[in-house]
């Protein structure tokens, strides 16, 4: 004998049926975030790879210029301070630039060390930098020393992706 089901039953199937729904969309999202970043060669920390920097890409590097160094400083709401440097990357040579990396140095007052970083100047999917042609590049970076003397970053090509 089958008895009605009562509004307790159906709206705890309701519940059940929501919160399977919202896992599967949960799942969906979390599986899109890790195969999106999947794309690209990342290594044990989840940085890109390097770029490659054998006796080509080294004697390329002459070829490679940056210019109109400037810096800016802000802080968020959350009173983080950034500091942007900011400029023109220029390809006096032959051939295409898909990818640069540099390694970036500040200093102090007494020229010491005070952070090294090693970024990528073009965001990925930007086109190669033609020979013959520049582009404004923007570098960011969140946590440089309070003792820094508040001078343009060395800055020294550490891999290049040549077409």
């Amino acid at each position: 004998m089958n008895l009605p089901a009562s509004e307790d039953d159906s709206s705890s199937r309701f519940y059940i049926a929501l919160a399977a729904g919202a896992g599967v969309v949960v799942f969906l999202i979390i599986a899109a975030i890790l195969l999106g970043r999947g794309s690209g060669e990342k290594n044990a920390a989840g940085q890109p790879a390097p770029l490659p920097f054998g006796a080509t890409e080294q004697a390329y590097a002459a070829q490679i210029h940056f210019s109109n160094l400037q810096l800016t400083q802000a802080s968020n709401m959350l009173n983080q301070e950034f500091t942007y440097v900011v400029g023109t990357v220029s390809n006096t040579g032959n051939r295409p630039v898909r990818a640069l990396e540099v390694t970036v140095e500040f200093h102090d007052l007494v020229n010491q060390l005070v952070l090294r970083d090693t970024v990528r100047v073009f965001p990925p999917g930007t086109p190669p930098l033609s020979p013959a042609h520049e582009r404004d590049f923007q570098l960011t970076f969140e946590h440089v020393p309070s003792g820094w003397n508040h001078q343009p970053p060395s800055i020294r090509i550490t891999g290049l992706d040549l077409q």
